[in-house]
């Protein structure tokens, strides 16, 4: 009788076990679910990624082919304009596509008698999303355009202007990177390596294109 006893016992002692290593598992209660910041906080670092790579990689094209520094202010603001523009629209036109497809969905649901949800809460707000993205795009666009319009010398410039894009990637990769709950070495990399890589090639196509055809700008 000891033996069946004895091994009653240790069943008994696995279930505790089991349950309380499920129980240690399981997420705490006040736990942040980070895949909640997931749309708003791709639109945010992204549109403002785009306007820092983008103005800064257009005024070092500008800049490799053209010493003024008019001009490279000039484009750069031209190109946070447009930009910001093109943010918003696009963002406008996708948010409203994404709020067709769901109330059409909503309308089946009701049809068919489905318990769906009828809360316009829930709904993305296009006018929303196309502000979110045309403002981040413009705090990313006018970094570069700051360190550009205080310096006259031309490489000085140029050499700001790249710094000052390299040390803004960095602090984007890191809040991003904090807000998202992801590596902050990682992102912060992918994205300053990123941006090198858009600039550089702006810059080296540029100066090779204005030089080779020897042209007035």
């Amino acid at each position: 009788m000891a033996a069946p006893q004895a091994l009653q016992l240790s069943s008994l002692d696995k279930i505790v076990i089991d349950t309380e290593e499920n129980q240690i598992r399981e997420p705490a209660a006040d736990e942040f679910d980070y895949s909640q910041r997931g749309q708003w906080l791709r639109a945010a670092v992204l549109g403002a990624n785009d306007g820092l790579v983008s103005v800064a990689s257009l005024m070092m094209g500008v800049g490799s082919v053209k010493e003024d520094a008019k001009a490279m202010v000039i484009a750069g603001f031209a190109g946070l304009v447009a930009g910001a523009c093109s943010m918003a629209i696009g963002e406008f036109v996708s948010v409203c596509t994404q709020r067709d497809v769901e109330i059409a969905q909503m309308k089946r649901e009701k049809r068919e008698g489905s318990p769906g949800s009828e809360n316009d809460e829930k709904l993305p707000n296009p006018v929303q999303a196309a502000l979110a993205s045309a403002l981040a795009f413009a705090v990313g666009a006018v970094l570069p355009l700051l360190a550009a319009a205080f310096v006259r010398q031309h490489k000085v410039r140029i050499a700001v202007v790249a710094a000052v894009a390299s040390v803004a990637l960095v602090v984007f990769g890191m809040v991003g990177a904090l807000l998202g709950g992801t590596p902050v070495a990682k992102s912060s990399a992918r994205v300053l390596v990123g941006g090198w890589m858009a600039m550089g090639a702006t810059f080296g196509l540029t100066k090779l294109i204005g030089s080779g055809h020897e042209m007035q700008i």
